[in-house]
């Protein structure tokens, strides 16, 4: 059993409560020129947090879940000799629990995601942990003796039973990670404490920053209203934005990093008692991605740092006319940049247009979440930051949450997470045990259907200084994805090795956050103490330790993939969404080779940041115009 954390990136009417807001918790995005913001109907899920079937999905997941560890646990390698459609039963009933305790946590952590400044849903989301971990804890046996049955006996049970041989994908993924896998007694403590500790922190995490106040030119305002000042116009409105966001950060920087501390050395313990070798081994095993290919493209991207981000950077510092750029100018934007709010309904049909343009069958997908009131869009206090795209159960469908703005970013993000949920609709269709993508691939359709929108964008361009501008923020999109995220493993390995000796202070942390962002950013900027303790917002780091080299994997893929699709006369649309379709039933490779790509070659991820340069290349011949 997976319990699930929401970070960044969940009135009383009749007898139910509801997932709506009230006039005192309304929308603090309060530009009326958005337009209506979309608000999520959670109903389709359950009806609201005292509705009896959600009490009754509990209970039945706890008694089914006892009931099942009774009948299987110790016999599962007798049950596959007498019979192997017994144990395609046994594996069928195992993946209907789960799928019931995913929709509970869905929903809980939905809800809690939606305000996570309230105590009812908070008690509401963290009852809903601790049910479902005690429920959880009688499956646990269930993965570890099919793992201790013999290969042999396993291939001929697959080999002679259709029904068996269905699940052949998941039962060889789950072989993976035999080799990490401990005792019973051992798994089934770990899994236990976990709410006693990860997911403690997790949520301590998460109420902290959803709790905190940035007082700006007069306004209190949420984390994400204060992060998206980093992008006004006015130098001096983002200098002090800057400001106040680091003396928050600061004020708060025992807790995080305690936080970190203590995460940290969880991860620690758990590697060690498991085996893995390398601080990032166990992200690799999740995301069924060898380390050799992340290192090679860690190498890749790094390497290009002077090519990518420093030539970009030292561009812009000319454009904006400065010898060198604070760290608040980095996302400024560009004097050929026409500073517009955009409305929401004009951000879906962008998007929803550019994603027809691929295939009508994608934005059919896609219209299904404005349609049906699948994306939570406002900016709340207490909401929590940040953009997801969750998938919920295959019985249900994913949900999108936003933090909606206005900006052309937030058009893009819009375009990313509509990606995820495509994905996520189509792996749907492979059930519970097997739709879930490694991280690696699940950013595929993200960023595919960011470049999507964005070459549908470029394509509308007038003259060659909307050209110029939009190139610039793509580019700039592209340097935050693939650099950025980089860097950030970078940290991650500074922060999770020197862990190992001792704990680390908020000034440790500082150094290490300074160094990355100098190496990756280049000699266009600088670093001073005033970005020192910008390392304590990002959830990713807490979340999903290692997760974020995910976004520049998926990046240069698509960048790759694009190519490809650019260069294909017919049938790319139906691989691609045969690819999407297959969720978690096959290896990057067996996804990729279809389009004649490989992610253990080593030119590939060189392939995938050229894309990246010719766009720098183009910018820098239309700066000489």
């Amino acid at each position: 059993m997976k319990i699930i954390h929401f970070g960044a990136a969940f009135e009383r009417d009749g007898l139910h409560m509801k997932m709506v807001f009230s006039a005192e918790a309304a929308s603090e995005t309060s530009d009326t020129r958005l337009g209506n913001l979309p608000e999520w109907n959670l109903g389709d899920l359950y009806a609201g947090l005292d509705a009896p079937e959600y009490e009754q999905d509990v209970q039945n997941c706890i008694q089914k879940s006892e009931a099942f560890e009774k009948q299987y646990a110790g016999n599962l390698e007798e049950t596959l000799r007498n019979n192997p459609r017994d144990l395609a039963l046994a594996i069928a009933e195992y993946e209907e629990i789960e799928e019931r305790m995913g929709k509970i946590m869905s929903y809980a952590g939905l809800v809690y995601a939606g305000d996570t400044a309230n105590p009812e849903h908070a008690k509401f989301y963290g009852d809903a942990q601790e049910k479902l971990t005690n429920a959880g804890s009688h499956l646990l046996f269930f993965t570890l003796e099919l793992n201790q049955i013999d290969d042999k006996a396993m291939r001929e049970g697959i080999k002679n039973d259709a029904s068996l041989a269905y699940y052949e994908p998941w039962l060889t993924d789950l072989r993976k990670d035999k080799p990490y896998q401990l005792e019973e007694r051992l798994e089934q403590l770990f899994h236990e404490k976990s709410i006693s500790g990860r997911a403690a922190w997790n949520r301590l995490f998460d109420e902290t920053m959803s709790s905190l106040e940035f007082n700006i030119a007069g306004k209190s305002l949420a984390v994400e209203q204060a992060l998206n000042l980093l992008q006004d116009v006015d130098r001096d409105v983002r200098k002090e934005a800057a400001g106040e966001i680091n003396t928050v950060l600061s004020s708060n920087s025992r807790t995080f990093t305690l936080i970190t501390n203590a995460l940290a050395k969880d991860k620690e313990i758990s590697d060690r008692w498991r085996g893995f070798e390398d601080i990032a081994d166990s992200r690799h095993l999740a995301n069924r991605v060898e380390r050799e290919v992340v290192d090679a493209l860690v190498e890749a991207v790094r390497d290009a740092f002077p090519n990518l981000s420093h030539r970009y950077y030292g561009m812009k510092a000319r454009w904006l006319g400065l010898d060198v750029m604070e760290h608040w100018d980095r996302n400024a934007p560009l004097p050929m940049q026409v500073d517009t709010v955009i409305s929401w309904k004009e951000a879906q049909n962008t998007v929803l247009d550019a994603y027809r343009g691929f295939s009508p069958k994608m934005a059919e997908i896609a219209g299904r979440f404005f349609d049906r009131n699948w994306i939570d869009a406002p900016v709340r206090k207490g909401k929590s930051p940040g953009a997801f795209a969750h998938p919920t159960v295959p019985s249900a469908h994913p949900y999108v949450l936003l933090n909606y703005l206005g900006k052309p970013r937030d058009v893009m993000t819009l375009a990313h997470e509509l990606g995820h949920g495509v994905h996520q609709v189509l792996a749907g269709e492979q059930g519970a045990l097997m739709a879930q993508t490694p991280l690696t691939l699940a950013e595929t359709a993200s960023v595919f259907g960011e470049m999507l929108t964005f070459r549908a964008l470029l394509a509308r361009c007038e003259n060659n200084t909307q050209r110029k501008a939009m190139l610039a923020q793509k580019v700039e999109d592209m340097l935050n994805t693939v650099v950025r995220q980089i860097s950030f493993y970078m940290f991650e390995r500074k922060v999770h090795t020197a862990r190992k000796e001792g704990e680390l202070t908020a000034e440790n942390l500082g150094d290490m956050w300074l160094s990355v962002q100098g190496e990756s950013l280049g000699p266009a900027f600088q670093f001073g103490d005033d970005y020192r303790s910008y390392w304590a917002y990002i959830p990713h780091f807490i979340h999903s330790p290692f997760y974020v080299y995910a976004y520049a994997f998926g990046d240069c893929l698509v960048n790759s993939l694009y190519a490809v699709y650019e260069n294909a006369e017919t049938g790319f649309q139906e691989k691609y969404f045969d690819m999407l379709r297959a969720g978690g039933t096959k290896h990057h490779s067996e996804l990729l080779a279809p389009f004649g790509l490989d992610a253990s070659k080593p030119d590939f991820w060189a392939k995938g940041l050229s894309m990246i340069t010719g766009f720098i290349d183009e910018l820098e011949a239309l700066d000489r115009e």
